[in-house]
């Protein structure tokens, strides 16, 4: 492999960090020279920005940070894209990105609008184009004729999309000090939890022997699908009505897409209302099929209501669909439930669009944000662009378009669709005591979405880290979310034969279906397997964007604050740690993630150990005592606004940081706490 050098001090090309490239200074006073790999493969070994296991596999000089308009180093590792600056030699955040992280990259011909590099034959005419996932978009410049951008991108494309899951860097580093604890014990001590047995503990040997299967007067955890048999995109452990055998939810499995039977994600601790979730059922393209077992287990939520003797509660089935998508969906044997087949029910349809659509409202987010930011791809200032684009120093009408483009991609009306849905759901738990069925088509986007979120309302534990983390593992990783699909990362299928002994309490036999395919058919059950675009979606972006929305209306509610979400967010798209790959928790147990991955959260939990409560990631206004109950926001005050931490970090640098006022709160408690220990000494 060939690299770039330049021979000269590197203080002549840029004499401080904040000196601007203009006419042909930056680049005329590099003198550039080929420098064998093996003579700087060591050089950079002792960078203190390098992670455990990073190893830096190439390096280009002289490279130029279109957006920001920075000369500087950059370098791949086995791990990402690093941008170090010319002069102060510190990685530049917004050009150093995971190569996970990266949704598509492209080479560019010159197209900056700026007068920097006109008449300049030096100019950096060979330029590449990096889109992330996490809302930037980043251009480098390289010198032409050194032929560095081809070199770059050979390396991308071998980098960026690994064939197999554990080529990911996850593997690479290993558990490290960031060990995993076993995240099924935690599922099943979150279960214990909302059955009322907390004291109750799990361990490996319960979860071997099959012994786990508590009760309360409702509800009960069967090991029915501990091998994955009834539900391959399921947990091992699910909590059902007790007074349903295992043998009708058999049945019931059938009667549902993928074989997602509805079980319960959330139980009242006092009222018995239960949010429950599920598949879309297989109706028909008549929609006149039924299912007698599935009609009894649903039915079954409505228990009787606490102090009113013979009376049942009411039953919500929410379909997140459009009403004609859930229509359409008839033909391919699909559908919704008929409110007559079910007692005391009613169907509710959301509205909310699916995963192609929310793939392409990002995108124009993403677009505007870059469009119209502080800095932007094409090296330009918002502020200096010419035209009707204008915002410094245009008109009305060019700054109303601009606002207008927001609308136009839709981000926002998609997640004030996802709130108002939400709200909706809680209100009905927590007013009517009613309970409420959740499900769109698979039951693993906008089911996860908005079964989490009513959850995070309606129980203030998930509103601490450790109820984060229980919220996050239970309704998102061990009900199958396809992360892989959706984050883009190869999955399981697609890294050839890998299978490990899934152990299994009891053996059990399930019955073929000459019409539907059985509960333990991979064709039935798996999710779409195609690494491509095709399967990419934000919707666990989107969700956390909901999350934002919600803490930016109950600032004392949530004892984690927005970085700690932003830090979180960044660590899941980074494909540094095992939580989040594969697409269901039984690929992760094939894999042995827990075993052979770093942990996000024992990471996160470390960073916050070393600054307590004073921590970013703490929430300096968490009053638990003051939101101890269900937060019901009212329709007026679900209007959603940018998440700014997330969405304008890269397109508006230089604005005002956005956790100004916490990082104040912080300091002030760190000065009082001094001045008591001078005061009153111990």
């Amino acid at each position: 492999m060939t690299a770039l050098r330049p021979l000269s001090g590197r203080s002549r090309s840029l004499r401080c960090s904040s000196e601007k490239m203009e006419g042909t200074g930056s680049w005329d006073v590099l003198e550039w020279t080929k420098l064998d790999s093996a003579s700087w493969s060591g050089s950079y070994s002792n960078l203190d920005c390098l992670l455990e296991s990073e190893r830096i596999i190439f390096e280009a000089c002289g490279v130029i940070l279109i957006n920001t308009d920075e000369a500087g180093t950059l370098l791949l590792s086995n791990f990402r894209i690093l941008f170090l600056s010319e002069g102060t030699r510190k990685l530049i955040p917004l050009g150093t990105i995971p190569f996970v992280a990266i949704e598509k990259f492209n080479k560019l011909a010159l197209k900056v609008q700026s007068n920097k590099y006109h008449n300049n034959e030096n100019a950096p005419t060979r330029l590449l184009q990096v889109t992330g996932k996490d809302m930037r978009i980043v251009v480098y410049g390289f010198r032409p004729g050194t032929k560095q951008r081809r070199s770059v991108v050979d390396a991308l494309l071998r980098c960026n999309k690994p064939e197999r899951v554990w080529d990911l860097y996850a593997f690479t580093c290993g558990p490290s000090k960031f060990g995993n604890t076993n995240p099924k014990e935690r599922l099943l001590n979150e279960y214990f939890r909302l059955l009322g047995k907390s004291s109750q503990r799990a361990s490996m040997n319960m979860i071997k022997d099959g012994t786990f299967t508590l009760s309360n007067d409702l509800w009960r955890i069967t090991n029915l699908n501990s091998n994955y048999d009834l539900c391959q995109s399921y947990p091992f452990a699910l909590m059902v009505p007790k007074s349903i055998s295992d043998e009708e939810l058999i049945q019931t499995s059938t009667f549902r897409a993928r074989c997602r039977l509805p079980v319960i994600s959330w139980c009242h601790p006092g009222s018995g209302a239960v949010i429950a979730r599920s598949s879309q059922p297989l109706v028909g393209l008549m929609m006149n099929m039924r299912s007698t077992s599935d009609e009894k287990l649903v039915t079954s939520f409505c228990t009787q209501l606490a102090g009113h003797k013979g009376a049942r509660r009411k039953l919500y089935i929410v379909d997140a669909r459009p009403r004609k998508n859930a229509l359409a969906n008839g033909a391919k044997g699909g559908g919704s439930e008929s409110s007559s087949n079910y007692l005391q029910s009613e169907i509710v349809f959301l509205g909310i669009d699916n995963i192609h659509a929310m793939r392409e409202s990002f995108s124009r987010l993403r677009d505007y944000l870059d469009m119209h930011g502080t800095t932007s791809s094409d090296g330009t200032s918002s502020f200096l662009r010419h035209g009707g684009w204008t915002w410094g120093g245009g008109n009305l009408s060019s700054m109303s378009a601009s606002v207008s483009l927001l609308g136009d991609s839709g981000w926002l009306s998609h997640i004030q669709s996802i709130l108002a849905g939400v709200a909706w759901i809680a209100a009905r738990v927590a007013m009517e005591s009613a309970s409420v069925l959740v499900h769109c088509s698979d039951g693993w986007d906008r089911t996860t979405q908005l079964v989490s979120l009513a959850c995070l309302l309606l129980d203030p534990y998930y509103r601490t880290f450790s109820g984060f983390q229980a919220l996050v593992e239970k309704d998102w990783l061990a009900f199958g979310h396809p992360f892989s699909d959706r984050v883009g990362m190869p999955n399981v299928s697609e890294s050839g034969n890998f299978e490990l002994p899934i152990q299994s309490s009891s053996a059990r036999s399930f019955p073929s279906s000459p019409v539907r395919q059985s509960p333990g058919s991979a064709a039935a059950q798996s999710s779409s397997s195609s690494y491509g675009l095709n399967n990419y979606s934000p919707i666990f972006l989107q969700w956390l964007d909901c999350v934002s929305q919600l803490m930016r209306m109950y600032p004392s509610a949530f004892e984690y604050s927005p970085t700690f979400l932003v830090d979180f967010t960044d660590c899941l798209l980074s494909g540094r740690f095992g939580n989040f790959l594969c697409n269901s928790e039984k690929e992760r147990q094939q894999c042995g993630i827990s075993e052979t991955c770093g942990c996000l959260w024992a990471y996160l939990a470390d960073l916050r150990s070393s600054g307590g409560t004073s921590h970013v990631h703490c929430n300096p206004f968490y009053d638990p005592s003051r939101y101890d109950g269900p937060l019901l926001p009212p329709a007026a005050a679900l209007a959603p606004t940018l998440w700014p931490q997330f969405h304008l970090r890269w397109a508006c640098p230089v604005e005002p940081n956005a956790t100004e006022t916490e990082d104040q709160c912080r300091a002030m408690t760190a000065k009082y706490s001094e001045m008591k220990k001078v005061t009153h000494p111990a």
